[in-house]
């Protein structure tokens, strides 16, 4: 249903960096990159995930109840992204764990205090 989303920066060049190892231990790649923006994805393979700087050029913010998921592939890549967030700016919003009994996930904030989650469904995703 997405095909991308985006999160408001005030320093594009440090969330990109902040951001790009995280897009490599997913697989994915830069897919454009412009003077305002930076996304990374791989097409048709689900929604991009983009950085912004605001259109109205005002302060970007983190949105209260505003939460993105990263979809990972095993609890391994969940547990590597937690930690490269953590040893980077971010802070913690809930350890790497079992949430239920398909669902593996770790919380954190980006150096901005955007909410974000890393995710891992084991067994099919629920439907």
């Amino acid at each position: 249903m997405l095909g991308y989303c985006t999160l408001g920066t005030n320093d594009l060049e440090a969330s990109a960096d902040f951001y790009e190892p995280i897009a490599q231990i997913l697989g994915h790649g830069r897919v454009m990159e412009t003077d305002r923006a930076v996304m990374w994805g791989s097409p048709g393979q689900g929604a991009m995930f983009c950085l912004i700087k605001p259109f109205d050029e005002k302060q970007a913010t983190g949105g209260n109840g505003t939460m993105f998921g990263f979809a990972a592939n095993t609890d391994e890549q969940v547990d590597q992204i937690y930690n490269h967030a953590l040893a980077n700016g971010g802070s913690d919003e809930g350890p790497p764990g079992a949430r239920s009994e398909q669902f593996y996930g770790a919380y954190f904030r980006d150096p901005a205090g955007n909410k974000l989650v890393a995710f891992h469904f084991r067994g099919e995703p629920p439907q």
